[in-house]
């Protein structure tokens, strides 16, 4: 017996820490609203759980990106379990259209790749892109001029480091996110506000540095596109003409859809 016709589309973010969700429809992949509802969750093991009363009743398509195969894993069993008329695709990167011009692209983040594809998508033609996603981990990757994922740098986010200068050391303490989303004054006056002036300005440093080597190295500036959840922290220190686009990693989960299921449109 075939499935019935799936309603409303998924888009399905999993990462290491969280998992986000949210329903969109398959119109124009670089049009979705700032204001997009997230559903964004811990990626544990009771997270299945809890998008039970979230979901509609009747059917819906899934679209899923992962970097953390066990919480992917999970989520597919409990839709396969739980929704069977569901229609679930799980994106792997040779799935996606873009080139991948890297020494080893199945192992690229499909994070990352789908962040590149909303980025060609969204950027000049014939005009390089850098793609900034500011999240557990912040990306700095390069998209060319004629459209390929050229690589970039990874390096740990803000709670990453804050949280490994706590755990590694005998007397540091924990920074929490409320204190280093503000700007900091460079000298900090007690080990607390020196946490805090190490961990914004290394990142916005860090990040600043990369974008213009790579910068250095093109014929023409780039055009700079920033998301995650620290986008607006970073992105105040980029060029003027960066833009910070906050559903870039949906935008090119979506566009990969439409790509794969073209019959859906």
């Amino acid at each position: 017996m075939s499935k019935p016709e799936p309603g409303p589309l998924v888009v399905v973010d999993v990462g290491n820490r969280h998992i986000k969700l949210a329903n969109v429809t398959l119109g124009d992949p670089t049009a979705l609203s700032p204001d997009l509802a997230v559903l964004r969750l811990p990626s544990d093991s009771a997270v299945c759980q809890r998008l039970e009363h979230w979901l509609p009743v009747e059917p819906v398509a899934w679209c899923v990106a992962s970097v953390c195969r066990p919480i992917e894993a999970a989520l597919a069993h409990w839709i396969a379990d739980r929704r069977p008329a569901d229609d679930y695709l799980r994106l792997t990167n040779e799935m996606l259209p873009i080139e991948v011009r890297v020494d080893q692209p199945q192992r690229v983040g499909t994070d990352r790749l789908v962040a590149a594809l909303a980025a060609d998508a969204l950027r000049s033609a014939d005009r390089a892109a850098v793609v900034i996603d500011a999240g557990s981990a912040i990306t700095v990757d390069l998209i060319s001029a004629d459209g390929a994922f050229e690589g970039g740098a990874i390096l740990p986010g803000f709670s990453m480091m804050a949280t490994a200068l706590a755990q590694q050391t005998d007397q540091l303490p924990l920074i929490e996110p409320s204190d280093w989303l503000r700007t900091p004054p460079v000298v900090g006056k007690s080990t607390v506000q020196a946490i805090r002036s190490g961990l914004f300005w290394s990142h916005v440093g860090a990040v600043r540095e990369l974008v213009g080597r790579i910068a250095n190295d093109l014929d023409h500036p780039p055009e700079i596109f920033v998301a995650g959840g620290d986008a607006e922290t970073i992105a105040q220190f980029l060029e003027p003409a960066a833009q910070v686009v906050p559903h870039l990693v949906f935008q090119g989960i979506l566009i990969a859809y439409r790509h794969r299921r073209p019959e859906k449109l």
